[in-house]
């Protein structure tokens, strides 16, 4: 191996660490905006129809739910792909 081949090895491995650490802070960044929209939203929708305020909370939680089992699963992804 030359001496050109250890460094690029060197680098890509730097890399990727680089980018598990930049997925795993966007990961968390995109759940917060996603939770933040289902909240604005299901807020106003109870604001314009308060009768269906226990259906509109129960949609919500699923959704909040949802969105942040992806999050934690990119950020466990982003994790293991950091300390491997």
């Amino acid at each position: 191996m030359t001496l050109l081949n250890i460094l690029l090895q060197a680098d890509t491995v730097g890399f990727a660490k680089m980018g598990a650490g930049i997925g795993a802070g966007l990961a968390a960044i995109g759940a917060g905006i996603g939770i933040g929209r289902i909240g604005g939203s299901a807020l106003e929708s109870m604001a314009r129809q308060p009768e269906m305020m226990g259906d509109l909370r129960a949609n919500m939680i699923v959704a909040a739910a949802l969105v942040e089992g992806a999050a934690f699963f990119a950020i466990v992804l982003c994790l293991l792909i950091l300390f491997i």
